[in-house]
């Protein structure tokens, strides 16, 4: 198996629960590893908008839609964002030193801020999908949200070492594999195309701003608060992202109605 199948298997492996097949977590073979991560989230928007089309074509209720779409993301993923997520609102929570954060990121148990924060991401999320009028861009955005995920790791500095004692998946990812400039730039290629083709171009553009503030905010938290970022502070911005991005379609397609 070549490196990059390989390197293609281990994200798939690592970043969503789809059957792939055993290959060994080597630098060789994870060397580009990052770079398939958007692909991934490719998979989820493709579930996703398979999804929508389904509760469609089912005349399915809007709550039950939003449920159903909901869903998706930690179900293809096996909520390893989520994860990430609970563990950084908890330690966010606790306004304690930078050390003392990067401790509790990894403590395995949920805390009540993790729980509270938890319940309102999916709050929040289902309430946006049942504003949702075409599930399309939503789904193109998985792409976008990774994309930026995989900048970031490629891009800031790790908050924890690559080996030895207190070592972290994230930075072990950073030191094995890279995110080069022109593959985000395939990818945002990939997403625009998409846009375009569904011609969903206010949306599209909102959701693009949406992201990129929250780039901005990630890199900001995670250099602010922890020195750098972490696995969990990437699975944090993942659900962030996407909810912001869901959150600018929904008001753009009302801006648009209302307007065009």
């Amino acid at each position: 198996m070549n490196t990059l199948v390989s390197s293609c298997v281990i994200a798939f492996s690592t970043y969503s629960r789809l059957p792939m097949p055993q290959v060994e977590w080597s630098e060789k073979n994870m060397r580009h590893t990052l770079a398939f991560f958007p692909l991934v989230g490719a998979a989820v928007g493709a579930v996703f908008w398979g999804t929508d089309a389904l509760c469609h074509l089912l005349e399915t209720g809007p709550v039950l839609r939003a449920a159903a779409l909901a869903a998706v993301p930690a179900a293809v993923t096996g909520g390893i964002h989520l994860d990430g997520y609970c563990d950084t609102v908890d330690a966010l929570a606790s306004h304690a030193p930078k050390e003392k954060k990067l401790t509790i990121l990894k403590d395995s148990s949920a805390g009540a801020f993790a729980v509270i924060w938890c319940c309102m991401w999916f709050a929040l999320y289902i309430g946006l999908l049942t504003e949702l009028e075409s599930g399309a861009t939503a789904a193109a955005c998985f792409i976008l949200s990774r994309s930026l995920s995989a900048l970031a790791i490629e891009r800031l500095p790790s908050a924890r070492p690559a080996s030895g004692p207190g070592a972290g998946m994230g930075a072990h990812l950073k030191k094995s594999s890279r995110f080069p400039w022109w593959v985000l730039g395939l990818y945002l290629v990939i997403w625009a195309g998409a846009v375009w083709l569904w011609g969903q171009y206010i949306p599209g553009l909102a959701a693009l701003g949406a992201a990129m503030c929250c780039y901005l905010v990630y890199k900001a938290v995670a250099l602010g608060q922890f020195g750098g970022f972490t696995g969990d502070l990437a699975g944090w911005f993942v659900q962030v992202c996407e909810l912001a991005m869901l959150a600018a379609i929904v008001l753009a397609e009302r801006i648009g109605a209302v307007w065009f």
